[in-house]
């Protein structure tokens, strides 16, 4: 390796490390609103009953009944 190599960061990476640099509770509010819409607690028992309810689609949807 030559002595002036230098690790490659992309545009995006470095936007992002300023962007973290400015504001540091950035990766926090994120953890926070992702926590509030994606992480949460699955009801197996209710998950279970709703595939056991599910209705097999028909092939052909807009086929009428002749």
């Amino acid at each position: 390796m030559p002595l002036f190599w230098k690790p490659y960061k992309s545009d995006a990476t470095q936007f992002i490390d300023s962007l973290k640099q400015r504001d540091p509770q950035l990766e926090a509010r994120q953890r926070e609103g992702r926590a509030l819409l994606w992480d949460k607690a699955i009801d197996r028992e209710a998950q279970k009953d709703w595939r056991e309810a599910r209705v097999a689609q028909k092939p052909y949807v807009y086929q009428t009944k002749a």
